[in-house]
């Protein structure tokens, strides 16, 4: 009687196995394409940057520019890194604007897997992108060289490649961080935007007015600090930049957002 009784309290389920963290990644892949918005975003995503390189092709070809394959593949960087933060935003904030995190957290308690399972989708996300504008650019180098009757040139460079595939991770990162840090879709979108175009800005502002401003500028631009990288080797001076304004922009608002995570309630 006694065992009946302390068994209608609950059920007990410690030896029930835990969700396999593939699956969550797939569900968590899954989820970021198959609503209306997702589709969208992803879709704008490779539409924006099968766009410019062929905007970019036809001015490279109308006026004779001297282009290589970095050329195309940059003209695509340059979309894609600023819907990618998107992508970064829209897969943490989405499950607390739609109030599906309580479903998400009830099946999965443990919320940091369900996190490292949404920065993991998002990361495959990039590197579709990253493939696609590398594919794309392939073709459009190609269609140049025939316009132009002369021999494609390949020009792009380890530094070049890793510099893009660097970037491109930095800026979805980048997004995810603001999303959890600030678990709002609006909020998120705006202080990103305010980040990565108005504080660059401000602080170029500042450098030119005040001469020791400009030696301290460096340590907190992470947008110029994510430039350098298309030119490496580093110098140390370049590293240090990077880590320490990588550190104030990434690491710090990620952190936080984590912490937000695991402790905020679930409505």
């Amino acid at each position: 009687m006694s065992s009946l009784a302390a068994g209608s309290y609950g059920i007990d389920i410690s030896g029930t196995p835990a969700i396999p963290f593939g699956r969550l990644f797939r569900v968590e892949l899954r989820k970021s394409v198959n609503t209306r918005a997702g589709r969208w975003l992803v879709g704008i995503t490779v539409g924006a940057a099968l766009l410019a390189e062929t905007i970019f092709l036809i001015v490279a070809a109308a006026k004779n520019l001297d282009s290589a394959y970095g050329d195309f593949v940059a003209a695509a960087a340059f979309t894609s890194s600023f819907l990618l933060p998107i992508i970064g935003i829209m897969l943490v904030s989405s499950e607390w604007s739609q109030r599906t995190a309580m479903t998400t957290f009830t099946l999965e308690p443990h919320r940091m897997r369900i996190v490292w399972a949404k920065m993991l989708a998002g990361m495959s996300l990039t590197a579709f992108v990253i493939a696609f504008a590398l594919m794309v650019g392939l073709v459009c180098n190609l269609l140049f060289a025939v316009i132009q009757g002369q021999s494609p040139d390949w020009t792009f460079g380890w530094s070049g490649f890793f510099g893009f595939l660097i970037n491109q991770t930095f800026a979805m990162l980048g997004g995810f961080a603001l999303a959890c840090l600030f678990l709002n879709t609006p909020a998120s979108i705006v202080v990103y935007v305010v980040y990565k175009y108005v504080v660059p800005t401000l602080l170029g502002i500042g450098s030119a007015l005040m001469v020791w401003f400009s030696h301290f500028a460096p340590w907190i631009d992470f947008q110029a600090a994510q430039a350098e990288l298309y030119d490496m080797p580093l110098t140390g001076s370049q590293w240090g930049h990077l880590i320490v304004s990588g550190f104030i922009w990434l690491v710090v608002p990620l952190g936080v957002g984590l912490w937000r995570i695991r402790h905020a309630e679930v409505k």
